[in-house]
């Protein structure tokens, strides 16, 4: 089917699936989470013909990280599901209303969004999790992967509408995009009327396109220019292990440390023990103030490399005066995804959460935590940059609009 052809049939599946009780779709999940554990030898198998081609393709260390499945991750999605399986219905929660001065009933009910296309590029994982949260929250969904991951998104897809028909459930609630040409992408950013909202995931030139160009609504999501300010009062041996964490425990995802920036006052103390921890595994390009500390090793910073998400072991250092340098930094170059201060003061810690615009603003803490699973969503659409409808990472809830029932007896205005 062409990609009309499957919003369409994506389409058809949504009425039926809005008004599915949800002992019926905790069900399907159950069933999905069962089939990904049974059939991980033929998952990896086509996830390894994507590892492959990616080698020959020459892709980054870091971005084949992001492709790979192993028996370990496939076992932690299909936890996800159940997780995902075991949180309250978002659907027909009453939300509010109350009695008008005509006396009418008015009443707030949230509802699915519809159809929701995702147009994602090469990890895999975002597959099973954007089909699971859209069944669980009552929305049909057209994925539309990246050519690097299409094997595995082909055996994934194949496995869940597997496990949806087994059961009974209607299948055509997860309908796949296999044409990854960028023709096809165009044609779903434009398919009005079948699709009711589109999340792109991925890197900032995917993102920038499906927001240039798209004509059905679009949740923006993912770039992630995160910074980390090691403040005057750090604990320092605490700001090195949030450092190397954030930026090393895996770089390519859209949490990562991408900017380190570092108070005068602790800078000479602190970043030759950063270029020792990282050094050999990080490329650090660093101010001029920075070159002068850690000196050979250490690459000039450009302007460009303080607006990059690299998603590679590379990370851009900046030394500055002041809390207020740092949070004048973070305002010109984030992408407003998430921040973090290392610091003891109280004072800076609560200027810096109320002053940095962004998604998630951390304290003490490693910016890897903006995750669907680790703020109990059990998986995630994405994370939200933007602030309407939704912002940083999106569950269930946030797959759902709302209406106003309205019960009256005979009034006329």
């Amino acid at each position: 089917m062409d990609i009309r052809q499957l919003a369409a049939a994506a389409k058809e599946s949504a009425g039926r699936l809005a008004v599915t009780p949800t002992r019926d779709k905790d069900r399907a999940l159950s069933a999905i989470a069962e089939a990904l554990e049974k059939n991980m030898e033929p998952l990896l198998k086509a996830n390894e013909a994507d590892i492959e081609a990616a080698a020959q393709n020459g892709m980054s260390a870091a971005m084949t990280d992001r492709l790979r499945l192993t028996e370990e991750r496939i076992a932690g999605i299909a936890d996800a599901v159940r997780y995902v399986q075991s949180l309250p219905d978002p659907v027909g929660q009453v939300l509010g209303g109350g009695i008008n001065p005509a006396g009418l009933d008015i009443t707030r009910v949230s509802v699915p969004l519809g159809v929701v296309g995702i147009i994602f590029e090469s990890r895999p994982n975002v597959t099973v999790d954007c089909a699971v949260l859209c069944l669980k929250s009552g929305n049909a969904c057209v994925l539309r992967g990246g050519k690097e991951a299409l094997s595995s998104n082909r055996a994934l897809v194949a496995v869940m509408r597997g496990a949806l028909e087994s059961v009974g459930f209607d299948a055509g609630c997860i309908q796949l995009v296999e044409d990854t040409a960028r023709e096809t992408a165009a044609e779903m950013m434009k398919l009005n009327g079948l699709i009711d909202v589109l999340i792109p995931r991925g890197g900032p030139g995917l993102i920038a396109s499906v927001v240039k160009n798209a004509t059905v609504p679009v949740i923006e999501t993912g770039v992630g220019n995160c910074h980390i300010f090691v403040d005057e009062s750090a604990d320092l041996a605490m700001a090195l292990e949030i450092v190397d964490n954030a930026k090393t425990s895996r770089p390519s995802v859209c949490n990562a440390l991408e900017t380190l920036l570092v108070h005068r006052s602790c800078a000479d103390a602190f970043l030759p023990a950063v270029a020792e921890r990282l050094g050999g595994r990080v490329a650090l390009r660093g101010c001029p103030e920075t070159l002068r500390i850690l000196g050979e090793g250490v690459t000039a910073a450009t302007e460009e490399d303080f607006y990059t998400e690299f998603a590679d072991y590379i990370l851009a250092i900046k030394v500055v005066a002041e809390l207020g340098d740092a949070i004048e930094h973070i305002a010109k170059y984030s992408t407003h995804h998430s921040e973090a201060i290392i610091t003891r003061s109280l004072e800076s810690s609560r200027a810096f959460t109320a002053q940095v615009d962004s998604a998630a603003v951390y304290v003490n803490a490693s910016t890897r935590f903006t995750d669907g699973g680790e703020f109990g969503l059990g998986a995630e659409i994405g994370i939200s940059t933007q602030k309407l409808h939704a912002r940083g990472p999106m569950g269930l809830t946030h797959l759902t609009s709302y209406k106003y029932i309205v019960n009256g007896t005979g009034q006329i205005r």
